[in-house]
C-alpha cells in the first residue's frame, strides 16, 4: 500500500468508495488532529456543495490550509493517487470521454478529451470510458488487473458500441467479477444487444450474471411503463439491469420514482422478478 501525503480528506457523505484510513473524515474535525499539513474537502456531486461549505468552515478553525474541489466543481481530474480520494482497490486509469451525452458532466469537466493516466494498482475500475482508450493502454490495464488480489469489477462502465472480441478475451482472461454497460438512450439498445452476443460468443454467459447494465430512469419525459420496458429489454439483451435514477442539479428525486428504483436496484430482487416473469 502506497504512503499517502499528510492530508486530511473530508467528504460530505460516506459511500462504498470513501477512503477508510485515519485521515478520511465525513464530519467536523476531531479534538486532536496530528501529523496533518493541510485539509482537502472533496466533493463529487454538486448537490453536496452546501454541506461541503459548512464542513470547510468547521475545518478552517483548525488553522490549517483548507482546499475544496472535486468533480462537483467541474474541475478536470489530475493523475490518480490510490487511496487519496477513493478507497484502496478503486482505480482510475483514464479521464474523460469522447461522447456528448446530454445528462453527463464528464465531457464539460474534462474539456471533451480523453486522457490516459499512468496505470496504478486496483481492481475496481472507475474510468469514464476505458474502451475508448488506445489498445496499448487497455492491455496495460488488464496486465495490472491480472496481478490483483481480487477479481476485477468495471463499475465505471464499458461502452457497448466499442466492445470488440479481443476485449472479451481480456475480460475472460482476468475472470471479471462484474462489468457494467449502459442503456441511457434509445440509440444504446442495438449496441447493447451486439455486446451481449459478443460476450456469450466469448464464453461469458448470461447465466453467470457477470454482465450488468445501468439503465437511466426518471429523467424528464420518462414514464414508469417505459422504464420497466427498458429494464426488461436489457435483461433480454443478456444483462442484469440496474435502475439509475436521474437527479436534477439540486440532487432532487421524485418519491414515486425512488420507490420504483428500489425494486430494480438490488440484485436478488431484480433476478427474482425477471425469472418469475
Amino acid at each position: 500500500m502506497s504512503r499517502l501525503p499528510k492530508i486530511a480528506r473530508v467528504f460530505p457523505r460516506r459511500t462504498a468508495a470513501t477512503p477508510d484510513d485515519a485521515l478520511a473524515f465525513t464530519s467536523a474535525p476531531p479534538k486532536e488532529l496530528q501529523n496533518v499539513n493541510e485539509i482537502h474537502i472533496s466533493v463529487a456531486f454538486s448537490y453536496d456543495i452546501p454541506k461541503a461549505e459548512k464542513l470547510a468552515e468547521a475545518w478552517m478553525r483548525t488553522g490549517l490550509p483548507v482546499r475544496m474541489g472535486g468533480p462537483a466543481f467541474n474541475q478536470p481530474g489530475g493523475d490518480f493517487v490510490p487511496g487519496l480520494y477513493l478507497r484502496h482497490g478503486y482505480v482510475i486509469t483514464s479521464r474523460g470521454c469522447p461522447r456528448r451525452c446530454w445528462f453527463c458532466s464528464v465531457p464539460a469537466r474534462e474539456g471533451g478529451k480523453l486522457r490516459e493516466l499512468p496505470v496504478r494498482d486496483g481492481w475496481n475500475v472507475l474510468d469514464d470510458n476505458l474502451l475508448a482508450c488506445s489498445e496499448s493502454h487497455i492491455k496495460e490495464v488488464f496486465a495490472m488487473l491480472e496481478r490483483q488480489p481480487k477479481r476485477p469489477v468495471f463499475t465505471g462502465g464499458l461502452e457497448a458500441a466499442l466492445l470488440r472480441p479481443w476485449h472479451v478475451e481480456l475480460l475472460r482472461g482476468v475472470r471479471v467479477a462484474r462489468m457494467y454497460f449502459a442503456y441511457d438512450t434509445d440509440d444504446d439498445y442495438e449496441p447493447l444487444v451486439c455486446a451481449g452476443r459478443l460476450l456469450r460468443e466469448g464464453g461469458i454467459t448470461k447465466a453467470s450474471h457477470r454482465a450488468a447494465c445501468y439503465v437511466l430512469i426518471g429523467y424528464p419525459g420518462d414514464t414508469m411503463d417505459a422504464a420497466d420496458t427498458r429494464l426488461r429489454a436489457a435483461w433480454d439483451a443478456g444483462f442484469v439491469p440496474y435502475a439509475m435514477l436521474y437527479r436534477n442539479k439540486a440532487g432532487e428525486v421524485d418519491t414515486d420514482w425512488r420507490r420504483f428504483q428500489r425494486i430494480w436496484v438490488r440484485p436478488e430482487i431484480v433476478l427474482s422478478r425477471l425469472k418469475a416473469s
